[in-house]
């Protein structure tokens, strides 16, 4: 009845890069997740962090913690003090620093997240959703990581809300050149936010390469219980009436461009199939 969350997993993540991890419900996204910062520890294999095996006797895994960060997939759940900012400097007071440096943390964190001041001293519980993320992620990034895990840091928020929270996380990566691994569900977001797509299935890494690598293949991806963005689809319908990119567009707005170049250079026509 033994059954293995993880197997033959064998990978490398560069600094600075933002990273999609796909793959059904229960093909071990969230459990590789946990891996990578010593939450939970392999029955085989290593993890290397900067070139250190975690495991190794004497390993300081609460530093490796305060490095590599990790918001759960509903992290409102890790909001418990009696304000906004109290719950965002517990981290950085937990790495020894003084209330006044804590407080100086808490604060740049909840500007990079976008969550306005008047909303500090308020309980975390009296936040809306998105407020709520902005919150926990705050509480990560307060102590500084130089990787941000995120597993399904958008799920049950309305399409702005969604919209909204990515665009804070893509600034963080652009302006910070923080490494970043999003665990999603939404195809569409990771082909338009992440650089690089890894794809699990049944516990094994199927397959790696960009989102247009990815997505090319959304034929396999069916197979494992997945799909592709919506303009994937629409590329290929397309297609069938006789309309080619010179290049595949991944998202809405690279599909506009190249409608809109294709249209130019046929002199505003694209075919008599298209009114």
């Amino acid at each position: 009845m033994e059954h293995k969350a993880l197997r033959d997993i064998c990978l490398s993540i560069p600094d600075g890069q933002f990273i999609g991890i796909i793959g059904h419900t229960g093909s071990g996204k969230s459990t590789l997740m946990q891996h990578l910062n010593g939450l939970l520890k392999a029955s085989e294999g290593a993890i290397y962090y900067n070139g250190e095996d975690i495991y190794e006797k004497g390993y300081d895994l609460k530093k490796l913690r305060s490095k590599v960060g990790l918001v759960f997939q509903y992290p409102e759940y890790q909001l418990f003090e009696v304000d906004v900012i109290s719950d965002v400097m517990f981290g950085p007071r937990n790495q020894g620093l003084s209330d006044t440096d804590a407080k100086a943390r808490a604060e740049e964190a909840l500007r990079m997240v976008g969550l306005p001041e008047e909303t500090w001293e308020k309980s975390p519980f009296e936040l809306s959703g998105g407020q709520k993320r902005r919150a926990a992620i705050a509480g990560v990034l307060a102590m500084r990581p130089e990787v941000l895990i995120l597993d399904e840091p958008t799920a049950g928020l309305d399409p702005e809300g969604r919209d909204d929270l990515f665009r804070q996380i893509r600034a963080l990566h652009d302006e910070e050149g923080m490494t970043i691994l999003l665990v999603s569900h939404s195809m569409d977001d990771v082909a338009r936010y992440t650089d690089q797509v890894l794809v699990l299935d049944h516990g094994e890494l199927k397959m790696t390469g960009t989102p247009e690598e990815i997505f090319r293949r959304y034929k396999e991806l069916e197979t494992m219980g997945l799909g592709a963005p919506q303009i994937t689809y629409l590329v290929h319908e397309l297609k069938d009436i006789g309309i080619r990119f010179e290049s595949r567009p991944d998202t809405v707005d690279e599909m506009r461009d190249a409608i809109l170049k294709l249209y130019k250079e046929a002199g505003g026509k694209l075919g008599k199939e298209v009114r």
